[in-house]
């Protein structure tokens, strides 16, 4: 029997402290737990055995065929350049890393890396303790001097790239990813927590049949990045993130060209914008108040930001947000977004937008990135509580750029109210090229459920309620045809444009 089908029961055990490691939490275990994954390798595979303990490591490169299974009190920890002697793996090359963030665009400088690897597991319990990778990125000073994201580098300035070499050489010797998965298939991880991850908790780029089960993750940047992914299906997570996403789709240009992001099942996850290290240790903190990006703790599942490939056929059901921003479909550089379901959703004390559908034209991309289109949605049986009363649903396209086909039913959204008079734009301008975020129009016209650039869309047992009085209608449709309303008892609370 081949080593690519050998069962679990008869494949060769490769235990890490036969190869030197020793996982006292202070000698460096990166060379020993190295030599313990290429022997499974050059042996056509195998399980490495990470017994209980502590192993500080730099760089760790995953391999075809090989599983890592987590002993009960396992734990690898990242190593601190500043700290210890050694560094991470470099960046890999890539001339594109300025149609995406820095991180999206280089997966070897994490903890654990794979590039084309197959039959991979990475297996729990144990955990996996970030604690010397950095979740900064070149640009995180230019972003702190001007408060902006970038929109579009592929004009930036000269000046301006100038101020983004430092910070690019800085980053070498450093991680900023826990796991890092470029292309490859027949990849699983699960049982597994992962916390204080840097960048991203997991990174996987371009990589099929990819299985993501029973993970926490309590981390301070993203959770869970699946970027131009096939057939993947991440269950049964749990995710803590208030600086940024924690479960988010990407179809990015990392890997040079156009690929969807499709067949992607999330369900049956729980995301959450605790304090740092709060969910993990049950205390579920609620000091912080603010994400970096100025807006409240975020902690979501998303689709967006980078689509330059496009997104079709993904599932979405059966999740809870907690303290976190809403679900958040968005399309602006280019690419078709289609075939989207989300169903049984919970939210709790929603910190934006409980729904937020943007297509926009940041076309962050090769010269000719145009606008994409967003059809065929539905999203059904959401109950949120809550939420932050300056943001409504929000359904945004633009002009001669509808989102359509759109199916609303069996939503029941219920906003904390009392937002400002003052604060309120009647028509706010359309910022086609800016970052997505519901904060970019400000406090919406509507108090429940704004429309703006819509076709097709249905709403159906749409419920809306505010807990205080608010001026606002609870319905504004500005420039959307073939409108159906049913069951929808706000609806004559509106204004229809």
């Amino acid at each position: 029997m081949s080593a690519l089908h050998m069962p679990p029961q008869d494949a060769a055990i490769f235990d890490v402290r036969h190869h030197g490691a020793r996982g006292d939490g202070r000698t460096l275990d990166t060379a020993s737990i190295n030599a313990a994954i290429l022997a499974a390798a050059r042996c056509g595979g195998g399980t490495l055995l990470i017994p209980a303990g502590r192993y500080l490591c730099f760089t760790l490169r995953l391999r075809s065929n090989v599983s890592i299974t987590f002993a009960p009190g396992a734990v690898i920890e990242a190593a601190d350049p500043a700290l210890h002697q050694g560094r991470y793996d470099p960046p890999d090359g890539n001339g594109r890393e300025f149609y995406q963030d820095f991180g999206h665009s280089h997966w070897r400088n994490s903890l654990f890396w794979g590039d084309e690897v197959e039959n991979v597991v990475l297996a729990g319990p144990g955990l996996i303790d970030g604690k010397g990778l950095t979740r900064n990125g070149p640009g995180a000073r230019w972003r702190a001097e001007t408060g902006e994201r970038p929109l579009s580098m592929r004009g930036v300035s000269a000046t301006d790239l100038a101020r983004l070499e430092p910070d690019i050489a800085a980053m070498d010797g450093l991680g900023n990813k826990a796991i890092a998965l470029k292309a490859g298939r027949d990849i699983t991880i699960s049982g597994l927590t992962l916390q204080n991850c840097g960048h991203f908790a997991i990174l996987a780029t371009g990589t099929h049949a990819l299985t993501l089960r029973d993970l926490t993750i309590d981390t301070n940047r993203d959770g869970i990045d699946l970027d131009c992914v096939c057939d993947a299906l991440v269950e049964r997570c749990r995710v803590n993130t208030p600086n940024d996403d924690a479960i988010v789709v990407k179809s990015s240009y990392a890997l040079g060209r156009m690929i969807a992001a499709e067949n992607i099942v999330i369900r049956d996850c729980h995301v959450s914008g605790f304090d740092p290290g709060t969910m993990v240790d049950g205390t579920r903190g609620t000091t912080q108040q603010f994400a970096p990006d100025r807006d409240r703790v975020t902690g979501r599942i998303k689709l967006g930001t980078e689509s330059n490939g496009g997104y079709r056929n993904i599932l979405i059901e059966d999740c809870s947000f907690t303290r976190s921003r809403g679900l958040a479909l968005e399309t602006v550089d280019g690419g078709v977004m289609e075939g989207i379901i989300a169903r049984r959703l919970i939210m709790r004390d929603v910190t934006s937008a409980p729904l937020f559908l943007r297509l926009g034209n940041r076309a962050r991309g090769p010269v000719g990135t145009g606008v994409g289109a967003m059809r065929d949605i539905r999203i059904e049986s959401v109950t949120a509580t809550g939420i932050d009363p300056r943001y409504a649903a929000t359904l945004a396209g633009l002009a001669n750029h509808p989102i359509e086909q759109v199916a609303l039913h069996d939503i029941a959204l219920t906003y904390r109210g009392g937002a400002a008079p003052d604060d309120v734009v009647a028509t706010p301008p359309e910022f086609a090229s800016a970052y997505p975020e519901p904060s970019m129009f400000g406090p919406t016209p509507a108090w429940g459920l704004w429309m703006r650039y819509a076709r097709g869309v249905m709403l159906d047992d749409v419920r809306l309620a505010t807990e205080r009085g608010d001026p606002r209608p609870a319905i504004v449709a500005d420039d959307v045809t073939a409108l159906t309303v049913e069951n929808t008892p706000t609806w004559h609370a509106k204004r229809l444009t």
